[in-house]
């Protein structure tokens, strides 16, 4: 059985869900841009509702959606948003995105945030839950970009966490829905490893990106200045 994952300011647990707390769901959870005007956010795909409490505990939005397609994760992702200091602005929806996107018609969120299955490699496992939270074919990429460009506010950011690999194809995917780079921040392990994955953050309107870079580790267990200023509000052991 997992045990619960205990941040600072709240306790996530996770023994029913088929994807656990890792690192780029709490990167993206610290590193997407919440201001005094973010109002309103939704998080696609929320497993835990770790993303959700990581942004609840970071801006005073009175209105955090989420949205979670499988049973179990749904039911303990909506444990705790109950268990959290933030109970009542945190809200999970239990269906598949292309169903909510359909129901939500008058809806526009300020912030959009999603850290989306990405194995598209040819293979399942005997998971069934696991492969729904980690394979692409859960959630491709168009289905993810063209309901953001539905729900997403005319002036909203949409922010998400992908394979480096996959950072053009999902540009150009976005461009075709009017969605533009904002912000990329390309992520690498430790300074001599490749970049593994890319945070970026999309908006309508057409403009420069800014690029960052972001090492985790100097070394195994000892990590980088950049990285504890990001996550340091979160994490106990830094």
């Amino acid at each position: 059985m997992s045990k619960p994952f205990t941040f600072k300011q709240f306790t996530v647990q996770q023994d029913r869900c088929a994807m656990k707390i890792g690192t780029d769901g709490v990167l993206l959870g610290a590193w997407a841009t919440v201001t005094p005007d973010t109002a309103s956010i939704l998080d696609i795909g929320a497993g835990t509702g770790i993303i959700a409490l990581q942004l609840a505990q970071r801006s005073h939005a009175p209105l955090i959606d989420a949205i979670e397609i499988d049973e179990a994760a749904y039911e303990q992702c909506v444990e705790n948003f109950e268990d959290s200091p933030w109970s009542d602005r945190l809200f999970c929806y239990h269906a598949a995105f292309d169903e909510f996107v359909e129901e939500m018609t008058e809806e526009r969120y300020d912030l959009i945030v999603s850290n989306p299955p990405f194995y598209s490699e040819d293979y399942k496992t005997e998971d069934n839950a696991r492969d729904t939270a980690r394979f692409s074919e859960a959630l491709p990429f168009e289905l993810l970009l063209g309901g953001v460009s539905q729900l997403l506010a005319e002036e909203g950011t949409f922010a998400t966490i992908i394979p480096k690999k996959e950072e053009e194809r999902f540009i150009g995917i976005a461009s075709e829905r009017g969605l533009y780079p904002k912000r990329i921040c390309r992520v690498r392990g430790t300074s001599e490893a490749e970049e593994k994955r890319s945070l970026m953050e999309f908006s309508f309107r057409k403009k420069d990106p800014i690029h960052t870079a972001l090492v985790i580790e100097k070394e195994r267990h000892c990590y980088t200045e950049d990285y504890k200023n990001l996550v340091q509000d979160f994490y106990l052991k830094l």
